[in-house]
């Protein structure tokens, strides 16, 4: 592990991307450095950290300030004004197992050869954390993992659980799952070696559903005050006419989409039950969010950690008579994400970019933003360029891209699609 340390440390002092690093942080003026200039001055010496905060079944429109009127996310909304919010960032499958692939590869559906929820194909040397544990960094993972069986040996802090929202203990007590990502990114942070650079996963499962439960989600009762007296406004297209409107593959009634929209959005009052549910574990999300920012401050490290948070597929909150994702709509493929990066300058502070970015793009920007190699098996590209990190003659962006989704179970169940995105 010495070994390794001390070639990440030499690796990381003679790469472009570190003098970028410290630059960036010298050049955001006093403010860092007047809240703790000892600690400002060891991060702008250390290799930078990964964080990224990964929720489950959030569209894009799922924060606040992303134009919301109901739901409310106040820590991920000052996070975007810290950062970079991308307004069209999209997964190129939209569902669980796949896109957390397309997520730790780089790799679209094809290439990762996951195609619903066994393990990717691609070797782990290959994906963000192999790589960055290779390269001398203490790795950690809690929450959701969804690829087959969780690859602890991979990871030097491992936790894996979700399906559930509340989940009984050794010792009788229950703990809902948001609460125990929060416990256990709390326990990664506060015994995670001083002497190395760290990347956590926080893989959330809220917002996803509690599948088989009637109820569907279930928050903690502290939050059940949340939205009491608000009215969930009901989305224009959540009609019968919409859903049959659909190709007949789609609009039957043995459709898994058509089923879940049953289970949730099908009187008026379910609708208003279940997404004010659904809302109350997003602002439980948020709130676990702003509480390992605040570690990561108090620890002094959070200017030198590049924070990403996103989420696995979007979500049709009854939009075309419809629950759950796994088609090419906007509601399905657009997702949330937000970036800070220390190294981002500071005039792009709160701003959004309406390129399309991909799931696919987080892997290789968060190993160029650290200075460590990118496979050449990676196929998304580093969004630096976005935010003028990188040379902007060099970053001519996409303006489609092709969206897969395999047959789950039997096609009348959730039938393939494929797509060719445009923004028209």
């Amino acid at each position: 592990m010495i070994a390794s340390w001390f070639r990440k440390v030499w690796f990381r002092l003679v790469t472009p991307a570190f003098c970028l690093s410290v630059f960036a942080t010298l050049s955001l003026g006093s403010q860092a450095v007047a809240a703790s200039p000892d600690a400002s001055s060891e991060a702008s010496e250390a290799p930078m950290n990964v964080v990224v905060l990964y929720a489950d079944d959030w569209r894009h429109d799922t924060l606040g300030v992303a134009g919301n009127p109901v739901v409310q996310t106040p820590t991920l909304d000052a996070l975007a004004g810290e950062g970079m919010r991308f307004t069209e960032n999209c997964v190129t499958t939209s569902i669980c197992g796949v896109s957390r692939a397309c997520l730790f590869t780089g790799q679209w559906m094809s290439s990762h050869g996951c195609d619903g929820f066994k393990p990717f194909e691609t070797p782990w040397e290959q994906t963000y954390p192999g790589v960055l544990r290779d390269s001398g960094y203490y790795v950690g993972h809690v929450g959701k993992w969804h690829n087959g069986k969780f690859p602890g040996e991979n990871y030097d802090f491992g936790r894996s659980y979700y399906g559930r929202h509340w989940f009984k203990m050794p010792d009788g007590s229950k703990v809902h799952v948001t609460q125990r990502n929060e416990n256990d990114a709390m326990e990664f942070l506060g015994n995670r070696p001083k002497d190395q650079p760290f990347c956590l996963t926080v893989a959330f499962f809220a917002t996803h559903a509690e599948d088989g439960n009637p109820q569907q989600f279930l928050p903690q009762p502290e939050s059940m005050h949340l939205y009491q007296d608000v009215e969930i406004p009901v989305p224009a297209n959540a009609t019968d006419e919409s859903f049959h409107r659909l190709p007949e593959f789609v609009a039957n009634d043995g459709n898994e989409g058509r089923n879940r929209y049953h289970w949730r959005f099908d009187t008026p009052e379910k609708y208003q039950i279940m997404m004010k549910n659904y809302y109350r574990l997003a602002t439980e999300v948020d709130s676990t969010c702003g509480k390992i920012l605040k570690t990561l401050e108090e620890q002094g490290v959070l200017d030198n950690t590049l924070v990403i948070f996103t989420t696995d597929n979007g979500y049709y909150h009854a939009e075309h008579g419809l629950a759950d994702k796994w088609y090419p709509h906007q509601e399905s493929i657009r997702v949330p994400l937000i970036i800070r990066d220390p190294r981002m300058p500071a005039d792009k502070h709160g701003s959004t970019n309406d390129d399309f970015t991909l799931s696919v793009d987080l892997a290789p920007t968060i190993l160029n933003a650290v200075g460590a190699e990118v496979p050449e098996s990676m196929q998304g590209r580093d969004m630096a360029t976005l935010y003028d990190v990188k040379d902007a003659s060099q970053a001519k962006w996409r303006d489609e891209f092709f969206y897969e989704h395999p047959t789950i179970r039997d096609k009348n169940f959730i039938p393939k699609s494929e797509a060719l995105v445009r923004k028209d």
